[in-house]
């Protein structure tokens, strides 16, 4: 039979945290869940890094963590330790094998590697056609995301942390194995945040990105003569081998992806908005989501909306348009941060645990005048879309 309680759509992070987090908990040891993917999760396709106190649920599978980190900017070069954070790196491969191994041990649920073509939904059910077959769910959980998800509408901007990287081994040891370049901004802005982002292995071999916070992609080209040029001119190496390489885009937008949600389909992951808005960081935040989609799941209540908007979701809208409305103003915003504030506090306020008074002092390292524009085109949008609705 074809019939499941559960599909799970992707197995990303999302998917395959959500599948985890069903098979683990008695509750659902009676629901049949069926999880897709098009691809066999077999390659090392992405790299997820986040920062944490202690160890954590991903202790296990951690490729490397660092104690310190590096900021660069046009006038201040900043590097220090991060106690009581650790930043922390998990390879792709690594993570898919460890949850697909644990998910082949539940009983309940299955992986197919088959991609979804079609989704169709009744009152009572949802039929998903892929490319081998059909199956029926009472819910769907998809963690398909399409860029048009977001940019259909225009009341919140839309922005891309896109980046290519590679991992080199160079010929001379020339990398601070300890220390992770978590921002270089000394790399030609061209009117975008540009930044470069270096994950060093050992003195040898290190992963170097190319990352944007802005509207549109690159050339290909553009982002790997980008990479070219800062080895050649922070390492003074002409003699390196690529290991590896790697490619993403993240949505960085407070659009509530939830209004996408129908009675039997709701979205998770980055296609539900759960990336962290301002940074484009999704594991941590998606691993913070799950015990409340469980808990809603045993409520009887699976597609009804996770609250997301905080006064961090308010933050980070502003932060986006002010980005959006000027996206050169990106290296001036993070080096007025990191030349006041210490990355322990630039991280409690991302991870959003501060308190009203370190929001403040956070808040006040920033750029005055772009941020107060901000505000009142913000006001206004509200106040005049306020007032076109009275008039209706």
């Amino acid at each position: 039979m074809n019939n499941y309680d559960y599909i799970i759509i992707g197995a990303g992070a999302s998917g395959l945290l959500l599948a985890d987090a069903i098979g683990r908990d008695n509750y659902f040891s009676d629901k049949k869940v069926l999880l897709l993917d098009k691809d066999a999760k077999s390659v090392n396709d992405r790299t997820w890094c986040f920062w944490e106190k202690g160890k954590g649920q991903f202790e296990s599978i951690l490729n490397r963590t660092w104690d310190k980190i590096h900021f660069e900017g046009k006038q201040i070069s900043k590097k220090t330790d991060i106690a009581p954070y650790q930043y922390k790196m998990i390879r792709g491969i690594d993570f898919y094998n460890h949850y697909l191994n644990r998910i082949a041990h539940y009983p309940n649920i299955e992986f197919r590697q088959e991609e979804v073509l079609d989704l169709s939904e009744t009152l009572t059910s949802v039929s998903v056609k892929t490319t081998k077959g059909s199956y029926t769910g009472k819910y769907v959980f998809n963690s398909i995301f399409n860029y048009q998800m977001a940019t259909q509408q225009s009341k919140y901007p839309v922005l891309q942390q896109h980046f290519i990287g590679w991992t080199i081994k160079t010929e001379h040891p020339v990398f601070v194995p300890d220390q992770v370049t978590y921002m270089d901004f000394s790399v030609p802005q061209k009117g975008n945040t540009r930044f470069m982002y270096v994950l060093p292995f050992s003195e040898t071999t290190a992963l170097i990105e190319y990352t944007l916070f802005s509207k549109d992609l690159l050339r290909k080209e553009e982002y790997e003569n980008a990479i070219k040029n800062y080895i050649s001119s922070k390492f003074t190496t002409e003699s390196y081998e690529i290991l590896d390489t790697e490619k993403g885009s993240i949505p960085m937008t407070c659009y509530d992806f939830r209004e996408l949600h129908t009675n039997r389909v709701r979205y998770i992951g980055t296609a539900g908005g759960w990336a962290k808005p301002s940074t484009g960081y999704t594991l941590m935040s998606t691993s913070k989501k799950i015990p409340k989609l469980i808990a809603l799941l045993k409520q009887g209540e699976p597609v009804k909306k996770l609250k997301l908007k905080n006064k961090f979701w308010y933050y980070d809208l502003l932060f986006l348009d002010v980005l959006y409305t000027d996206n050169a103003k990106g290296h001036q915003i993070f080096e007025d941060l990191f030349k006041a504030r210490s990355p322990q506090l630039v991280f409690k306020f991302l991870d959003e645990e501060t308190n009203i008074w370190e929001d403040f002092a956070y808040i006040n390292s920033c750029p005055k005048v772009p941020f107060t524009k901000a505000f009142f085109r913000r006001l206004f949008k509200l106040f005049g879309s306020s007032n076109l609705h009275q008039i209706a």
